[in-house]
């Protein structure tokens, strides 16, 4: 690949970075820092129903997932810039084929060709 092409992805994963570490930071504040009482806005101390702490505990799992899939998503992208330094951006884990570029404008920390990541689904459904 060229040094231009690797400099405009080497752009494009840091952009992509900042703003997921951004987002990731801003839904920890948001999930982990707050009480039921603080989230619901509740002004009084009065004992809760059980399906409101259900309802706070499935809404709390939700945004811990989106968190982990986010701290994955920035590995991904950490990984690829250590692979543009390395040489070695855009070939496919399995196969050492050159990844497609179209599909490197779609998901430019991709470890896998379009191929092998397919076969890698299907085996894991």
């Amino acid at each position: 690949m060229k040094a231009e092409e690797l400099a405009q992805y080497k752009k494009l994963l840091l952009s992509l970075r900042e703003r997921l570490v951004g987002k990731v930071d801003f839904m920890q504040g948001e999930a982990l820092k707050k009480s039921r009482q603080d989230a619901s806005g509740d002004l009084s101390n009065v004992p809760i129903h059980m399906a409101d702490v259900g309802t706070d505990n499935y809404e709390r799992d939700i945004m811990i997932e989106l968190i982990q899939n986010g701290e994955e998503s920035v590995r991904s992208i950490d990984t690829a810039l250590e692979k543009i330094e390395e040489g070695s951006f855009g070939v496919c884990e399995l196969c050492t084929k050159k990844i497609n570029k179209e599909r490197l404008k779609a998901v430019p920390y991709a470890k896998l060709c379009i191929d092998c990541q397919r076969e890698e689904e299907i085996e894991n459904v």
